[in-house]
């Protein structure tokens, strides 16, 4: 086999056309062996004797997509100094862009022997562990183009590819669960119908299926625990995982954005899926442990706020040049639209504070191809001081934990929840005005994968996690959750009645609210996990999505129609997706004396102080001024729109609200959760100033005064 010097970057395995140039970095080897993998079980080694600044690589000739690889790493093994080299051990590279097979768990794939962990295990791993694959990166793209749509156009779904596609019925069973599935014409239907701009998906990284898991016969469904950082999850592949699997995802986006839907990837760049110093050795730990992960004083343990047993070394070069190559590669191979980053909190942790300027930050900042796209943070993480809500530089947009959790109170009756309800109703400007962002860095959520579901949480007051077999410890205690009434599932007409309509009132506030909505997958049909709020381990119909049959009435006495007309609603009026701060004030140059925004008691009059500080004060009229939006359209135009009174009522009881009498003379209702069905265009009552309306308890209603 011919063997040539070949280049020491890209990193990864490169395929030319011709042959494969391999580059691997490690600082802690001695000596690295590339292992060329055959169907027989036979492997042919290659040692890279080629080094520059701890890069070794070497170009191999006549290997082509398909091919099957991995790495052995000669060096020193010594855990009381952090290294963990292992020849009998075969490595992913951390820069595969395709990964084969999956791990048949043994004491095969750990670095040490059980019954003595502070002894080496010399046991080859290859028959046991996954093999990287050389692919081949041409694709045609066609006339694809980012949608690129601004965030004040964006409603983001975020659904898992198997959870969403398992059980459609007009699927073909072979699609069902896959990346193919994505772009079917049944799936893109849906999301174009129910208004959805992007599709946020759960990981999508090579993850791995923890060890403990298995053994209890469940799987790690969400898949936050990634060890491919540019290879797609093969097991969401139906043509193939020699490659295949990157075609399939690259076709999958194309027809989204044929679609006009963006891709959003749910990233795991704060941990791997090699665990604590008691985890199995696939790849980082054996290539380099000490340049990859955040060891503690005694280098033998991993430093983990991320409740998964390690954290990725921020402040190593080399850690920030794998996740910066990642993000652009997904950008530009696989054009995907942007990325929400779990945990990301931990992403700032460059030593042991959540530090802002961090270096992650600054290179994201000055990358002309990552800064570019939507960048979301869930921004926590479990470390001290982990909680960074509205912390986050300029460029990013944030899950807003606080809107999730004022909104539930809100509609679930806790007292002294209304002034912050009208904070987050209107962008949060507390957590994002003050460092010039603006209501659109907010993501605003009120269920999403890791929790209750829309149904349970009106279903269900406490978490009823069982079928995890943890006894019910893991996931959540405190859920801002109410059952209204009954524990679980019940055949009360009125207790059925009351969830549905509260179900109907989290949608709307959702869509009705400043900043960025994002509806969780098969919220709008409803969907159950029989109280289960960390479904992470159930890959079964427990956690998947239940489309209703053809024929069969849409579930939750309505709800996708609702979903559909609030959707409808937002995208059709500017007022109700803002670009920028209310004012509460007259607009400077729009010739309207009345405020963009005030806020009225159900009697009509406007709020004072007293009656935001009344802790049983659970019921507000809002009125949004059409005719006072402040920023102008993509070529300066003034925008202008329908004027709405948002009328919120969160008490128990039937509630009497006036309409305002100096704020327009007649409206009409076009929204009403006390009803089962959308209130049809142009068909709602009409009210005029100073009537009265009777809203029925935990209830809302919106009003419209045409421009």
């Amino acid at each position: 086999m011919q063997v040539w010097p070949g280049e020491a970057y890209p990193l990864g395995a490169t395929y030319d056309g011709a042959g494969t140039n391999f580059a691997v970095f490690t600082e802690a080897a001695d000596r690295v062996e590339l292992c060329l993998l055959h169907d027989d079980g036979s492997e042919t080694a290659v040692e890279l004797r080629e080094s520059d600044a701890f890069v070794r690589h070497a170009y191999v000739p006549g290997v082509m997509p398909g091919q099957r690889y991995g790495f052995r790493v000669h060096g020193p093994y010594a855990p009381e100094r952090g290294l963990l080299c292992n020849s009998a051990k075969l490595l992913l590279d951390p820069y595969a862009r395709a990964i084969s097979g999956s791990i048949r768990w043994g004491e095969e794939v750990y670095g040490y022997r059980f019954d003595d962990p502070g002894r080496r295990n010399d046991l080859d791993s290859a028959p046991h562990t996954m093999t990287s694959v050389v692919v081949n990166p041409y694709f045609d793209w066609g006339d694809d183009r980012p949608p690129r749509r601004g965030y004040h156009e964006t409603v983001i779904y975020e659904a898992h590819v198997k959870g969403l596609t398992m059980l459609h019925p007009g699927l073909p069973e072979e699609l069902r669960g896959t990346y193919a599935a994505l772009a079917h014409p049944a799936i893109i239907e849906h999301l174009t119908e129910l208004g959805v701009t992007a599709l946020e998906l759960m990981p999508v990284h090579q993850f791995v299926n923890d060890h403990r898991l298995v053994d209890l016969g469940l799987n790690n469904y969400w898949g936050y625990n990634t060890i491919g950082f540019f290879a797609p999850h093969n097991a969401y592949a139906s043509w193939g995982d020699r490659g295949q699997q990157v075609l399939e995802f690259k076709s999958a986006v194309r027809a989204l954005h044929e679609a006009g839907i963006e891709v959003i990837l749910d990233v795991v760049y704060n941990h791997t899926a090699e665990g604590n110093h008691l985890g199995p050795t696939l790849s980082f730990k054996g290539i380099d442990n000490p340049s990859y992960y955040r060891l503690t004083d005694d280098p033998r343990y991993y430093m983990d706020t991320t409740g998964t047993g390690n954290s990725l070394l921020m402040r190593s070069p080399h850690v920030l040049q794998l996740i910066m190559d990642s993000l652009r590669y997904w950008v530009t191979e696989m054009h995907v639209d942007g990325f929400r980053f779990d945990l990301a909190a931990t992403l700032a942790r460059q030593f042991h504070e959540v530090d802002r300027l961090s270096s992650f930050f600054d290179l994201v900042q000055q990358d002309p191809v990552v800064s570019q796209v939507k960048l979301i943070a869930e921004p926590w993480d479990l470390g001290e001081g982990g909680y960074q809500v509205g912390n986050f530089p300029p460029l990013w947009t944030e899950w807003n934990g606080k809107y999730r959790d004022t909104v539930r109170d809100l509609w679930r009756g806790e007292p002294r929840a209304l002034a912050e309800f009208a904070s987050r109703l209107t962008g949060s400007s507390d957590l994002y005005q003050y460092d010039g962002r603006r209501p659109l860095a907010s993501v605003n959520f009120v269920t999403c994968h890791d929790g209750f579901t829309l149904h349970d949480l009106v279903s269900y007051n406490d978490k009823h996690n069982e079928a995890n077999g943890e006894d019910n410890r893991d996931g959540e205690s405190h859920n801002r959750s109410w059952n209204c009434g009954v524990e679980g599932e019940t055949d009360d007409p009125g207790v059925l009645t009351l969830r549905a309509r509260q179900m109907r009132n989290f949608v709307a506030t959702l869509l009705l609210s400043q900043g960025v909505p994002m509806i969780s997958h098969g919220d709008e049909f409803a969907r159950t996990q029989r109280g289960n709020n960390n479904a992470y381990c159930q890959d079964n119909e427990l956690a998947w999505v239940r489309w209703p049959e053809p024929g069969e009435p849409e579930p939750g006495g309505g709800l996708p129609a609702f979903v559909r007309a609030m959707a409808a609603l937002r995208r059709d009026h500017p007022v109700l997706r803002r670009r920028r701060f209310f004012h509460g004030r007259p607009v400077e140059g729009t010739h309207d004396e009345l405020s963009d925004i005030a806020w009225f008691t159900p009697e009509g009059r406007e709020m004072t102080q007293q009656d935001w500080d009344s802790a049983r004060a659970s019921a507000l009229t809002v009125f949004l001024n059409g005719n006072a939006i402040s920023e102008p359209g993509t070529r300066g135009e003034r925008i202008t729109d329908d004027s709405f009174l948002l009328m919120f009522n969160a008490a128990p009881k039937p509630l009497d609200f006036v309409v305002p009498v100096d704020h327009g003379r007649q409206w009409q209702v076009v929204v009403d959760t006390a009803r089962t069905d959308p209130v049809p265009p142009g068909t709602g009552p009409k009210v005029r100033a100073g009537d009265r309306l009777t809203l029925k308890d935990r209830s809302l209603t919106v009003l419209q005064r045409p421009a």
